[in-house]
């Protein structure tokens, strides 16, 4: 069993930058591949990017190049570096965990998740 907490969300005008941060508890940290999803009202839940084992990462198009994801196996966490954020990037944001290597687009593959972090944008 693996729990998720995610923190740092908050209001941001347009332009700025947070961090979120992911941590685990529960079993061995390093052995799961690790997600970033964000949800708006009245959409779908969408994938931002993901990071393995080793630190390989992937990205959605609508942030690449302006979030960064990294994780600290020896603290247990995974974070999330948003610059240059934009009204649209306004959602809940959740991490999410898999019992393997991860490295999946799709919510359902992941069995663990946080409770969700909410990031406002403003214009």
């Amino acid at each position: 069993q693996v729990q998720l907490v995610e923190s740092g969300g908050g209001l941001v005008q347009a332009g700025g930058s947070l961090r979120l941060s992911c941590a685990a508890s529960g079993r061995t940290f390093s052995n799961n591949g690790m997600a970033w999803f964000r949800q708006a009202p009245g959409k779908e839940r969408e994938f931002v990017g993901c990071i393995g084992r080793s630190g390989d990462t992937y990205y959605s198009d609508s942030v690449k190049g302006r979030f960064t994801i990294s994780r600290d196996n020896a603290k247990n966490t995974m974070y999330l570096q948003m610059n240059s954020l934009k009204p649209e990037d306004t959602a809940v944001y959740y991490c999410a965990a898999d019992r393997g290597m991860g490295g999946y687009t799709t919510a359902r593959m992941y069995d663990y998740w946080g409770q969700g972090t909410q990031v406002t944008v403003s214009s």
